[in-house]
């Protein structure tokens, strides 16, 4: 589990096509990483990634086929700027919000102005997504935990303030940008238990 409170930001070093899926290599950049752990999970841009090695200042993942077809990773170019955010400890505090690092899908960077010192984007996400979306509740967009801000039939709106755009990728992000949504999980298990509730 995550909390969609991005430790640093790395880079995309390299990425090695293997057998339809692929392996990349990524550099940890800002991203405490001295006590590292083969096999631990780390959010790249959202999606919960396994270390499968590493040295002091890389570490290198695997991503299968439906991650490489569902999430941005499966387009993203040498040298892009990635979110990182290393799983929670039970002794954590919850800044953000509880994020599984399970893409649900995509957005798309539809439209960005400035308000005040802050900066505030529309992003355009599927109907079947924006049923969880609420006023006011959280959505992980590209592993941040982010306030709703504004939600209608065709997406939602939210404000980043400047500590958030100084220390994340969202610096770079441009419109019309994919991006990789995770709804809030709580919005999932309600109507799952509604849904079971009235079969019962």
């Amino acid at each position: 589990m995550f909390t969609g409170l991005i430790a640093g930001v790395g880079r995309l070093a390299a990425r090695e096509a293997r057998g339809g899926d692929a392996r990349f290599t990524i550099e940890v950049g800002t991203l405490p990483f001295d006590d590292v752990q083969l096999g631990e999970s780390i959010a790249v841009n959202g999606c919960c990634l396994t270390v499968v090695e590493f040295d002091a200042s890389r570490f290198v993942i695997d991503a299968s086929s439906e991650t490489l077809a569902l999430t941005t990773l499966g387009k993203l170019g040498i040298g892009a700027p990635l979110n990182l955010e290393r799983a929670m400890l039970p002794t954590d505090r919850l800044g953000g919000h509880l994020v599984s690092g399970h893409v649900d899908g995509l957005g798309i960077a539809e439209k960005r102005w400035d308000d005040a010192r802050a900066v505030r984007w529309r992003f355009a996400a599927p109907i079947a997504l924006l049923r969880y979306v609420a006023h006011k509740g959280s959505i992980c967009v590209d592993g941040v935990s982010l306030t709703v801000n504004g939600v209608d039939d065709a997406g939602f709106e939210v404000a980043l303030i400047p500590h958030t755009v100084a220390h994340t990728a969202f610096h770079a992000l441009r419109e019309g940008d994919p991006v990789n949504i995770e709804v809030d999980l709580l919005a999932r298990y309600v109507e799952r238990l509604l849904a079971t509730k009235d079969k019962a």
